[in-house]
């Protein structure tokens, strides 16, 4: 037994620990999120990156990409990696020599020319690690002529006079010129499991966050509504990519995070070769807030499909790309970046074959670092819901400036395109533009009135930062 001495000794050694815990700061609990549940918390600030494992480096592989550029893309501000298709790719009628990404003969497995999956695994605990997310290409309307299916199950394929046949028009009947893939038939239940068992694998087995769905205007808008469902019941902060624009991905119950903003990519290039004008700006803006009610767009003035049949940044846009870099990255919804973009890259990558992006220089890399940057420290830019619609300010020179800010609390960014091959001298006329701010590129700060004057270079930019 404890002498009453004994005890009021122990009360005294525990009166210092006592006290500590009273005084010990209480952990911050993590704030009710206020965004729908399509979109994750993680994405509000985020970016997104192509990544062309083929032709990214001479090697070509998932370890070679992970060991000779993860950092560097980290560093450089990159938030997400898409990864173009991953997968085996079908011999049987494939194209050119290597065969197309999207000819997949296994949804499950690693294409050996890239690597195993434990190269991908380590790939994906590394960029974990670095706070980035890593979503996969997936093809759901066709597979390769060597899957599987093809042999175990025809009854899972679209089938024509008999035979199974590649995809189709649906309102010409005739054959979207995708010989080396075979169409799958989403009228079939089973066909309809068995994809969703195999997307299902790569976030349960794997980890991955997301999947960017190819051609998703193909596919029955019931299949995504219960592919969505089950997605975001296992991993509730998945991010979902439609290659599509169409408002009914973005608008059902269930819908996807991102699609493409493929009218406003068109649109910049018609602006950069003189064939529209900017005042199509605004009637994109009206139109398109119109038609969809929830979501990201995706704006990008490249990517794997642009620079590889559309051609080169340069062979669109000219002398107007960095400008219109500007817009895409700041106007609306999330920016892309695709492989070699931050390089220049001034070729057509084949498609079918291999052929290197050089590395030696990669001269953009600040221009995109300093966007990338404000976008994640300035909620105004935030992605969908977080963020604040572009207001357009009105100037006298309308015809060959674009000017607008976005506004959300206290952060404010106001952007000044030129976008002509003259320099131009421009008043704002702005009842919100007054203040001190910071010029993104020039590192200086400047103070601004609410009927500035602005003189820009050929094809040149301004954005300015609320300080």
């Amino acid at each position: 037994m404890k002498t009453y001495h004994q005890l009021w000794m122990l009360f005294i050694a525990l009166l210092p620990i006592v006290a500590c815990q009273g005084l010990e700061k209480e952990e911050p609990q993590p704030m009710e999120s206020k965004l729908p549940a399509y979109e994750p918390n993680w994405a509000t600030n985020a970016n997104i990156y192509e990544v062309n494992i083929r032709q990214y480096t001479p090697e070509g592989t998932i370890k070679a990409f992970h060991e000779g550029h993860l950092q560097r893309l980290h560093d450089m501000g990159v938030d997400i990696l898409w990864m173009m298709p991953i997968f085996p790719i079908s011999d049987t009628k494939k194209k050119g020599t290597l065969g197309s990404y999207y000819a997949v003969s296994d949804f499950r497995k690693i294409n050996p020319a890239f690597g195993t999956l434990d190269d991908f695994k380590e790939l994906l605990a590394a960029a974990h690690e670095l706070d980035m997310k890593i979503i996969l290409d997936w093809v759901p309307n066709h597979t390769g002529w060597d899957h599987h299916w093809i042999k175990d199950h025809p009854d899972y394929y679209t089938q024509k006079d008999g035979a199974i046949t590649d995809p189709l028009n649906d309102e010409t009947g005739e054959s979207h010129g995708w010989s080396d893939v075979a169409d799958l038939n989403y009228d079939n239940p089973e066909m309809r499991a068995a994809m969703m068992a195999d997307l299902l694998h790569w976030v349960e087995k794997i980890g991955v966050d997301g999947f960017r769905m190819d051609v998703a205007y193909l596919v029955p808008k019931d299949f995504w509504s219960d592919a969505i469902t089950k997605l975001r019941t296992v991993k509730s902060d998945i991010f979902l990519l439609a290659e599509a624009e169409e408002a009914d991905l973005r608008n059902m119950d269930t819908p996807f995070t991102m699609s493409y903003a493929w009218s406003f990519h068109h649109l910049m290039n018609a602006i950069a070769q003189g064939k529209d004008s900017l005042a199509s700006i605004d009637q994109w803006q009206s139109e398109h807030q119109a038609k969809f009610k929830q979501g990201y767009n995706m704006q990008f003035i490249t990517n794997h499909d642009e620079n590889s049949w559309a051609g080169t940044i340069e062979e669109r846009m000219g002398e107007a790309a960095q400008a219109l870099a500007v817009l895409a990255f700041t106007f609306d919804g999330m920016p892309l970046l695709y492989s070699g973009q931050e390089q220049g890259l001034r070729k057509r990558l084949e498609f079918f074959e291999k052929d290197s992006i050089l590395w030696s220089d990669v001269p953009h890399e600040a221009f995109y670092k300093s966007l990338l940057d404000l976008k994640h420290r300035n909620m105004a830019l935030a992605n969908g819901s977080a963020g604040a619609s572009a207001q357009r300010i009105p100037t006298d020179n309308d015809k060959n400036v674009y000017a607008f800010y976005r506004e959300k609390g206290e952060d404010r960014v106001i952007v000044i395109l030129n976008l002509s091959a003259e320099a131009q001298t421009v008043t704002l006329n702005c009842e919100n533009c007054e203040g001190i701010y910071s010029d993104v590129f020039k590192a200086k700060s400047l103070e601004m009135s609410n009927s500035q004057t602005v003189l820009l270079g050929a094809w040149g930019y301004q954005v300015l930062e609320l300080t």
